[in-house]
């Protein structure tokens, strides 16, 4: 059997994709989703944000977070496609 260590997507893909799925989601419920710690899901998420693939609005206690679905991927191979067409691919 395959070495099972690695993966397609990254942890950043994975965040992305989960926030394209549930907007309100909590860091807590990310983490457990995505297999990392609270901590490096809120870098992802500042990576993210300070990238401008995601904007966070503070509304109460919680955040929403709107993916920028038209922005392209960053690695030249892919620049040419949006992020959208990954999130597509993995719609509900």
């Amino acid at each position: 059997m395959a070495d099972a260590q690695w993966t397609f997507l990254s942890n950043h893909g994975h965040v992305l994709i989960y926030l394209a799925r549930e907007p309100e989601a909590r860091i807590r419920d990310i983490a457990k989703s995505v297999g990392i710690t609270e901590r490096r899901t809120q870098g992802i998420i500042a990576d993210l944000e300070q990238a401008g693939y995601i904007e966070i609005e503070r509304i109460g206690r919680r955040n929403t977070y709107t993916v920028k679905k038209n922005l392209r991927f960053r690695h030249p191979a892919e620049s040419h496609r949006s992020i959208g067409s990954l999130i597509k691919i993995f719609s509900k």
